[in-house]
Parts: C-alpha cells; structure tokens; sequence
C-alpha cells in the first residue's frame, strides 16, 4: 500500500485536501475548533472539537457532501505570511490554535486561506481545491488532546484523497481486502486468540489452534538456529531494578517498563531479553576461540503500551521475541551481520515475504561515543553493501545503544511491516565488564549483535493471518 507521507505529490495533496474537510466541517458546524490536521501514512485526519456533538455515519456523509461543493466551487489556496501578534488575534477565540501559536518561535507564522476557511500551516498546499475533489474520508474515532488521557476528547476524523478517481478507487478496494483479512477478525473465527478485559488488554491468549501455530514457528526457528551453531537459553521474566540500572534501560526506557517490590527491593518485568543474556555470557571466563559465541532466547517481555495504541496481535503488551545475542571479536562483525542477513532473507522467502532494508542511525538519546557509533554504523553498511542489498538510511532510529538494520517485509497486499532487526552494540559489553581472552593473552572487551527475525512472534502471526487470509501453507496449518 501506498505511504501518504513518503509519497511527496500524496503528502501534499493530502494536506490540502485535510484543510478542505475541516472547512466543510465549520460550514456544517459553526462551534467547530481544531487542533492539529497532519498526513500519516495512511491518509489525513483532523482532530476537532464539536462540543456536544459527536461525529456519527450519517455526519460523515454530510462532511463528504459538503467537501464535494467546497472542491467543486474551486477557490485558490493562498499562503500568507503572518506574525505572531496577528496570528494571537486572528485566533483570540480558539483555545487550541492559542496553544500551538504559544509554541511557536517568535518571527513569520504562514497560514492558508481558501474562501472563508483560514487555518494555521507550514504548507506546502497544492494550488486550488478542486485538485482535492478524488477523496475519502474512511474512518473516525475519539482521541486525547494532545494524546494525553486528563485532557478533553476530541473527534478525528481520517480520510484518503488521490489525483485520480481510478487511484482512489483501487486505494478503497485495497482498504476493503485488508478489512476482510483483518487478523482480528480472523483469528475470531478461526479460533487462533482471544482477549479478555478480565485478564488485561493488550495480553493476547492463544487458543489451541492459534498456539499449534506458535509451537511450529518456534520449532521453524529454533531448528534453523541449531545448524548454524547458536545456543539456546531461557531468562527469567523479572529482574532488579539494578539489573537494569546497569544495562541503561533504566535510564532510557523506563517508562515503557513495569516494576514491582519483592522483600523490599525494586524489580521490574523484563522489558528486554538482552541483559539475562549478558549475565548468561559472563558466568564464566571466556577466550576468544569460544566466539563467536551465539545464544539464542525466545523470551516473553512485557512493556507498557499505551492502551489507544493496542490492536490484536499486532501492538500487545507482552509479546514473546525470537531473540538472539551474538558475542564476537570486532574482526568477525561483517561476517556475522552477513549471517543473519541470509537466515533473516531465508525465513522471510519461505512465508512468500520481500523486504526492504533501512540502516537506522544515532538517535538523540543515546549511550557511547562518537568513534564507537562511527565504527558500529560502518560496520553494519559496508556488511549490507558487500552483499548488494538496497538499503535507505533511516537518520537517528537507532536503538540507544547502537546502530541497526533494520528489515520491512511486505505482505500479500502491498502493507509493509517493521519486523527482523540487527543491532550492532558496543555499549552493554562495556555497561557489563564483559570479557575474553584473546589470543595475546591478554583481555579484551566483545562486540555484541541483537537481533531478532520474527520479531515479535505475536506480530508475526497477526501479520501471516492477514498475509494468507487465514488460508496457512499446508505446514503451519493449525488444521489439515
């Protein structure tokens, strides 16, 4: 499927048609205000707040309508550059706009008009309305202002619009298909997973079926794994809070973790399998002609997502992931890289999946120096180069302890989704003390690579369910 926000005619587009909703929406509702109106991935949507009124069906019908008058009228859009002191009084009377130009530096603010509808905007916007006249609006839902549940609930609104009624109409058709391969809705039917209010949300449960499927993909991997020499070891699903002081998750990932106390002490739920498998690394010396030594871990974490966030399999609070640590001299990292490219590559030509790569950078939050992050994202793109394998740089996605590749697939229906990762990490083995002998006899401090294929197994079956349309290759049926 298309990426509105990648695709720069669409962006654009999109934007401007997302300025003609919201026109159309303060013809039919005078009260109206507006937060924020941005393209996403999939389309626009407008935040608003109607008051008393909640946007229903039938009022969405009415917002097309009206957009459908307001495109065939056929105004100019016109930019204006404006200052921060018109822009407050433009804007007196709206609380919401009040609070984005209380953000805004001082200087030139630009706003777009068309007819009678003026809003706030960087641009760029496409040059009338009437090129916005191909659209959609698809979906509607309540969100927070600002995301934050203490704040009022406003209605957002999403809709799609193409240059050409033949784009959007193939786009619908598309959003049909992946509508009736909904895992959700297949996964029901089939009786692969439930959730259940009682036991939590965001904790999916498998069902027989649905787990048949899990112990295959389990077996899948975990066999792959054996023949190319890698170890498999369990860790426990909580740790001290020192645990992961040390590590750097405490300090970096925090509030994504859930904690508790046991005899007085601060524990907290495994959010990542790495630290476990640096203890399991340290539990005895080590000499280098151990390494690269490759410990492979299907480990159930937990992490706190935030509950509008949840969907099915696909974004869960707990999840298991086929994780693996791979402890190695910095002479052996190409070679290793190369290794799990061709296993990841393996796995994802046997579920009928292509791909795409993106090296991931520094990201703002981070651990370590300039050098070591130099040395682990070369490393990582003269390893994807020497392979000719595409890649794009993704600037400052990175994890906070190293640089990584990371893997898109794409699905029977053209949607891609984030899941194999190879991240190069010079940071916990230092955080650790970790240790081997080299050959001069002397210490040395290993390189460690995490990485995953599947992902999240959860995800990964969410994501099979609507790949085949619940119609699994004759091996991973859960039923013959």
């Amino acid at each position: 499927m298309v990426d509105f926000k990648e695709n720069e005619q669409l962006n654009t587009l999109n934007h401007s048609c997302a300025h003609v909703m919201a026109q159309a929406i303060k013809h039919l509702y005078p009260q109206a205000k507006f937060w924020v109106g941005p393209v996403v991935a999939e389309g626009f949507y407008y935040d608003v707040d109607l008051g008393d009124e909640v946007v229903s069906d039938e009022a969405i019908a009415k917002i097309e309508k009206e957009m459908k008058k307001i495109c065939k009228d056929g105004k100019r859009i016109v930019r204006r550059e404006i200052s921060k002191e018109e822009a407050l009084e433009m804007f007196k009377d709206d609380e919401y706009k009040l609070d984005l130009i209380s953000n805004l530096k001082d200087g030139t603010i630009t706003c777009y008009s068309q007819g009678d509808f003026t809003d706030l905007c960087r641009g760029p916007h496409v040059e009338t309305v009437k090129m916005c006249k191909n659209f959609k609006l698809i979906k509607h839902s309540g969100a927070y202002w600002k995301g934050d549940k203490n704040n009022k609930v406003l209605q957002r609104i999403y809709g799609v619009c193409f240059p050409t009624a033949e784009e959007l109409e193939e786009h619908l058709n598309l959003l049909e298909e992946a509508k009736e391969r909904d895992h959700r809705k297949i996964g029901k039917e089939m009786e692969i997973f439930m959730v259940d209010d009682l036991i939590g949300r965001g904790l999916p449960m498998y069902l027989p079926k649905g787990y048949a499927i899990w112990q295959k993909l389990e077996r899948y991997i975990k066999q792959k794994e054996k023949k190319l020499g890698y170890l498999h070891v369990l860790t426990p699903a909580v740790g001290t809070v020192n645990l992961y002081k040390t590590s750097g998750h405490w300090d970096h990932y925090r509030e994504n973790m859930y904690t508790t106390v046991i005899d007085d002490m601060d524990f907290a739920v495994k959010p990542m399998n790495c630290p476990g498998g640096m203890l399991v690394y340290k539990m005895e010396p080590r000499s280098y002609k151990e390494l690269p030594l490759r410990l492979g871990e299907l480990g159930l974490v937990h992490r706190h997502e935030k509950s509008g966030q949840l969907h099915g399999l696909m974004r869960v609070r707990c999840f298991t992931q086929d994780d693996a640590h791979i402890f190695m001299t910095e002479a052996q990292i190409e070679n290793e890289i190369q290794k799990v490219v061709k296993l990841i590559d393996e796995v994802y030509k046997k579920f009928g999946f292509t791909y795409h790569v993106e090296l991931s950078t520094r990201p703002a939050d981070s651990m370590g120096t300039e050098e070591e992050w130099e040395v682990a994202t070369n490393a990582l793109e003269n390893a994807i180069k020497a392979m000719n394998i595409p890649y794009e740089v993704n600037e400052g996605d990175g994890a906070f302890y190293g640089p990584k590749l990371d893997f898109h697939l794409q699905d029977s229906i053209g949607r891609t989704w984030q899941c194999g990762t190879i991240q190069l990490d010079f940071q916990l083995p230092q955080r650790f003390e970790a240790e081997y002998i080299g050959a001069d006899g002397e210490k040395h401090r290993p390189i460690m690579i995490h990485r995953v294929v599947f992902g999240s197994i959860e995800r990964f079956i969410g994501i099979l369910i609507e790949h085949y349309a619940g119609k699994f290759p004759t091996w991973l049926a859960p039923v013959q």
